[in-house]
């Protein structure tokens, strides 16, 4: 597989918006940062178009972001923010120029269709991180903006320890377990509306990354038995639950918590489950994990490592 080059100071980066409008005050910051690391910024002309919700015309959005994969020079594509829109342009724009010369896609949310399309037609790895629409001025020493560096210059070894304890202090539901495997994923509900699509993802052998913001639990509910029943879980190595934030129950309660769901729809698999991840919805602490990449998982009952 192959993997994109560390960047260098110099570099060229360009900025992509793939689904909703953004503007040049939200983008600033992220701007400056990428300046103080020595890189060079691409601004594309018409980031800022707007058509609706949309940062321009699907055709106009697909442009950019195959005008970006196409620059030899442009060495990283950064997603401006998520929202809605990559599935709308998916199919119209040509990944293949990265399987020659590999670059990181960047990004959460809605830029999981990137991660999974690019994953399951190239193989180039891609990154799940923050996106310049989280980044503010005061962000730049956060975890977030830190692991997002360090994964781009290829700076030390990527490897998260972390607690797995939810914020309510409830019992820690691990499934304790060794597994290796490599990571793909992102957000639960893309990954749930790419079932059956050319952009659907393969887990068989792989550690599966779901996070997940702003949804009834019962949506959660029905996209982890989607999962289940497409046979996402039959040959996975290992599942890493991130942050499931902002979510909501009906006047009716649906009765489970999102652990309760997630454990409930893997049950029968052996392989490890840990919660409480650091990486999803969550702004500054969204730490910057490497999709396509092979990686070390060892859960235990209150603590998780994951070691590329």
């Amino acid at each position: 597989m192959n993997t994109p080059n560390p960047l260098c100071r110099g570099d060229k980066v360009a900025i992509v918006a793939t689904a909703r409008k953004v503007s040049p005050v939200e983008l600033e910051p992220a701007v400056q940062l990428l300046r103080s690391w020595g890189l060079c910024p691409v601004i594309p002309d018409g980031l800022y178009a707007t058509e609706c919700q949309f940062a321009g015309s699907d055709a106009h959005r697909a442009a950019l972001l195959q005008h970006a994969i196409d620059d030899v020079d442009v060495k990283a594509i950064i997603c401006a923010r998520g929202g809605y829109g990559t599935a709308r342009i998916i199919d119209s724009v040509d990944f293949s120029p990265l399987a020659v010369t590999p670059k990181w896609i960047v990004g959460y949310s809605d830029a999981t269709v990137l991660h999974s399309h690019v994953h399951t037609h190239v193989g180039c790895p891609t990154l799940h991180a923050i996106m310049p629409i989280n980044i503010t001025a005061d962000d730049f020493a956060s975890p977030a903006v830190m692991t997002l560096h360090d994964v781009l210059f290829g700076v030390g070894e990527c490897d998260y320890r972390f607690d797995c304890a939810p914020a309510d202090n409830a019992v820690v539901r691990n499934r304790c377990g060794n597994a290796e495997g490599v990571v793909v994923g992102g957000n639960l509900s893309i990954l749930y509306s790419l079932v059956g699509t050319p952009s659907d993802i393969d887990t068989s052998g792989k550690l599966l990354l779901i996070e997940d913001v702003d949804e009834y639990l019962y949506h959660i509910d029905r996209m982890m038995q989607a999962l289940r029943r497409s046979g996402k879980f039959d040959k996975l190595k290992g599942l890493i639950v991130g942050q499931f934030t902002d979510m909501h129950d009906n006047a009716t309660p649906f009765g489970r918590s999102v652990a309760d769901i997630v454990l409930e729809a893997v049950a029968g698999y052996d392989f490890p489950v840990c919660f409480n991840a650091p990486f999803g919805h969550v702004g500054v602490q969204n730490l910057a994990i490497p999709l396509g990449r092979v990686a070390h998982l060892e859960v235990s009952p209150t603590t998780a490592q994951l070691s590329f």
